[in-house]
């Protein structure tokens, strides 16, 4: 048999055309495959979860805000309260992300305002910037009635718009205890960073200052929810189970509504720029605090023009936002002598009965000082020298006790050169001056600053020189002269109450420090005083000689070159068994008795209800 060798066949070439075939089939099972299995994840894998997140994109919830507790008086006369206001706001959500589209959004909301599209993009820009991110965007507060009705009649036209009921500050008193209350505002993302503790979200409210601030936490309540079913269109379809706010405690003030009004009122006739206090100078609470010129709080339930924020801090107009009461930094005249004629008893440095004959003006160290308008007094022991505010009998103490701490001591003591710690932001602390801290701000500002010499003590020992206190402060010492020695904590706050009045919580007296006081010697101090006020030669008879209750008081006047004299008054009463401590400082009223003492009389009245009558004569002192 015959093998015919095998031959091998050629392979078939493949054309292009199946070649291709091949890879898209191939490609195919490949987007199959990846198809199947994301499938197989959504519906089996993670179906609940993307489920429950559907059904939540038919719910809307919106976060209500509490209404803040009420601010009261001594009374319970209320000082701040709520109002409800509709507000239109923009869900920052669901802006829209293209120009042409904002812009019609603008147009459109501005339409229903009567505003230009401009000024509804600049209110949108301003709100962004100014507000934590996924901040209801508030582009008008207290919309009327007609525009409410008609945004709910047209919701499916306007789904970024919502109109809701937020609460806004009201203020019954007008003016009265502007800086005492302080404000609320919009929480920021500063705040939210500097609190983490609390419940606050975008678009809550928050106290800023005052009152507001430091009692916010009893104050604010805590938010509720509202659960709203919703369409594709955002229009409402039911609501559901829901939160109810709580609402905010009230707090309750120990301020006497006639005092401050009687201080505010007063003050502010003499046109000038001041501040009062009035004390218990048993238990710290404060009766009254005011600063002139004073502002409208409820300017800050509504967005700030640029020029109003300006003139709250216009010193031409006499920065309205300060608050001088506690902030202020002067120097306080003849009111600081009673601590200089302690401090000088205390050191053995004079007796009550230590006699000076106050010629008028005296030459220590070859510098020549004097009474003012060197008036001469003749002989002035302890009592008198208060009585007639002679300058020369403390010109020589304060050089008799340089070169000791002895007077720096017992300003310290009283409470002096340190932030007396009311519960009210904004306090400053205040100046006692020392050769030590002298001398180093000499050398570090020779050109402002000069050496501590013989002249810094003179000066300090009438409250002159670089010695700065606030009216608070020197408040807070006078006290502490009329209780014995208790330098107490001042507070505003008296208690807390729930919504149905009842008290939750109520202040205590706070006792700082006690200061050794002898009571002979204050005794000797408390006659001068009471001389100084109700005797026919004193500094402030013309004022205090026919108020029917005994009072101790001095005036003061205090250079602030290049500034006009500074007119200040401090006053106890009754004289015999303090209660009540009143300051009253006016920047540029001259000598104290023409302006500081009159204010002083008006918060006197108030507080014990009775009239001074008119007197005659009197007035041994231009001071």
């Amino acid at each position: 048999m015959r093998f015919e060798p095998v031959v091998p066949r050629p392979k078939a070439k493949r054309t292009p055309v199946s070649r291709r075939f091949v890879v898209i089939g191939a490609a195919g099972l490949i987007l199959l495959g990846i198809l199947f299995f994301r499938l197989w994840s959504l519906q089996v894998v993670t179906g609940d979860r993307y489920l429950a997140e559907a059904n939540q994109n038919r719910t809307r919830e919106i976060r209500v805000p509490a209404p803040r507790g009420s601010i009261l008086d001594s009374e319970g006369h209320v000082l701040v309260d709520n109002r409800m206001s509709m507000a239109m706001q923009l869900d920052p959500i669901e802006l829209p992300e293209k120009p042409i589209e904002r812009r019609d959004l603008f147009a459109r909301v501005g339409k229903v305002l009567d505003r230009s599209p401009e000024w509804v993009g600049k209110k949108v820009r301003e709100e962004i910037h100014e507000n934590p991110p996924g901040s209801p965007i508030t582009v008008a507060q207290d919309v009327s009635d007609d525009i409410v009705y008609y945004l709910q009649e047209h919701q499916s036209e306007f789904p970024e718009v919502q109109v809701n009921r937020i609460f806004v500050r009201k203020y019954p008193q007008g003016l009265l205890g502007a800086h005492v209350l302080g404000s609320v505002g919009e929480v920021t993302a500063e705040d939210l960073e500097a609190n983490p503790d609390k419940d606050l979200a975008a678009g809550d409210t928050l106290g800023k200052t005052g009152i507001e601030q430091t009692y916010d936490d009893e104050l604010r309540g805590a938010p509720g929810l509202t659960r709203l079913q919703v369409d594709s269109t955002g229009r409402i379809v039911s609501q559901l189970p829901s939160t109810l706010p709580d609402p905010g405690d009230s707090v309750r003030l120990s301020i006497d509504q006639d005092v401050q009004q009687a201080g505010e009122t007063s003050l502010q006739s003499i046109g000038l720029p001041g501040a009062f206090v009035a004390m218990d100078v048993n238990s710290g609470q404060v009766l009254g605090l005011g600063s002139n010129p004073t502002f409208d709080p409820a300017i800050f339930t509504k967005p700030l023009t640029q020029k109003q924020v300006d003139d709250l801090y216009d010193e031409d107009l006499g920065a309205p936002l300060f608050d001088r009461a506690i902030g202020g930094q002067y120097p306080v005249g003849s009111i600081f002598k009673p601590i200089t004629a302690l401090a000088g008893l205390d050191g053995g440095f004079i007796t009550p009965s230590t006699v000076v004959n106050d010629a008028g003006t005296i030459t220590i160290a070859d510098q020549e000082f004097d009474n003012a308008g060197k008036q001469a007094h003749g002989p002035v022991d302890l009592r008198r020298s208060l009585e007639v505010s002679s300058d020369v009998y403390y010109y020589l103490l304060g050089a008799d006790m340089n070169g000791t701490r002895q007077l720096q001591d017992w300003a310290g003591n009283f409470g002096l050169g340190r932030a007396t710690g009311i519960d009210i932001p904004g306090e400053s602390e205040g100046l006692v001056p020392t050769p030590k801290w002298l001398n180093q701000a000499h050398r570090e500002e020779p050109d402002y600053y000069d050496p501590w010499v013989i002249g810094q003590n003179i000066q300090f020992a009438i409250g002159q020189g670089y010695f700065q206190a606030s009216p608070l402060q020197m408040a807070v010492a006078y006290s502490a002269l009329g209780n014995g020695g208790n330098v107490m904590k001042p507070k505003l706050y008296q208690q807390t109450e729930d919504a149905a009045g009842r008290v939750k919580e109520e202040a205590e007296p706070e006792v700082v420090s006690t200061i050794p006081l002898d009571p002979a010697y204050r005794q000797d101090i408390m006659d001068g005083l009471h001389d100084a006020a109700q005797a026919p030669d004193g500094t402030s008879y013309q004022v205090f000689g026919g108020f029917p209750v005994k009072v101790a008081g001095k005036t003061g006047t205090a250079e602030r070159q290049p500034k006009a004299d500074q007119a200040w008054y401090a006053v106890l009463a009754p004289y015999e068994d303090p209660e009540i401590a009143v300051v009253v400082t006016v920047e540029e009223g001259g000598f104290g008795a023409d302006t500081a003492a009159p204010v002083a009389l008006q918060i006197m009245q108030a507080y014990f209800d009775k009239q001074a009558k008119p007197v005659s004569g009197g007035g041994g002192s231009v001071e």
